[in-house]
């Protein structure tokens, strides 16, 4: 591990690093105000991963939260000692077997990374770029009530 002048840990792009990485955050996402971003690093990580033989996918599984209470599967992928899970495109359904419920008792092993450090190293990684102003909401300008005379219309 080297250091950068601030003390942050610089990381290599090891399976290992990128999969920690992966795990953190993910389980961050899930609580996160705007997660769209950590699931789009998730997401693009993964499929790196997946071109480059890192990572491969395993089969199906019955999702754990359906929309709108239907059935629905998501995509098992093992990437070092973790797996996660990703929506699945038409191919998959035909290519990839249907492995059934998922397993409650398999966990993944805990991570150390910070946040932090698991973005800079997927950022690097994936070369995606996160937009950190947000757009300036425009608030709606205030207009002064009328009052029309007792008996006349609004309309």
């Amino acid at each position: 591990m080297n250091w950068d002048k601030r003390h942050t840990p610089q990381l290599h792009p090891t399976v290992e690093n990128l999969s920690q990485a992966i795990f953190t955050v993910n389980r961050h996402a899930k609580t996160a105000p705007n997660p769209k971003f950590l699931y789009k690093l998730k997401h693009d990580a993964l499929y790196k991963l997946i071109k480059e033989g890192k990572a491969n996918k395993v089969g199906l599984h019955y999702s754990g939260n359906p929309k709108n209470s239907q059935q629905q599967s998501d995509v098992l992928v093992k990437c070092g000692y973790y797996s996660f899970h990703l929506p699945p495109s038409k191919e998959d359904f035909s290519h990839l077997p249907h492995l059934g419920k998922l397993d409650s008792q398999v966990r993944n092993p805990k991570a150390s990374l910070s946040l932090n450090t698991a973005k800079m190293l997927l950022i690097a990684y994936t070369g995606l770029k996160e937009h950190t102003s947000s757009p300036q909401q425009k608030k709606p300008r205030y207009e002064k009530p009328v009052f029309k005379k007792l008996g006349e219309s609004y309309f």
